[in-house]
């Protein structure tokens, strides 16, 4: 019998990484949430309910976002400034 042998060792990310991204996606997710309210104010009829969706799942996932990072011990004004540093890194002309 064949035993499963690993190709790739897999890295475990440290705390500071860990909540590095989790302040990257709840940036991401704010993003996703005010551009899917920004064209919910100018659709068709037709895709309506396709933005509430949207607008729902992204409010959901934020809330839990948030919940996760402050079970962490996150403060939440250091996440906003840390959105901030984000998003002008992401945004650097």
């Amino acid at each position: 019998m064949e035993e499963f042998k690993k190709e790739t060792q897999i890295i475990e990310k440290n705390e500071f990484e860990k909540e590095s991204d989790l302040i990257k996606i709840i940036s991401k997710t704010k993003e996703e949430l005010k551009n899917a309210n920004k064209n919910f104010e100018f659709a068709d009829s037709d895709l309506i309910d396709y933005y509430i969706y949207q607008i729902k799942a992204n409010q959901a996932k934020l809330n839990y976002l948030i919940k996760v990072a402050k079970s962490k011990g996150m403060n939440v004004d250091f996440i906003k400034e840390m959105e901030i540093k984000y998003w002008d890194e992401e945004n650097v002309i």
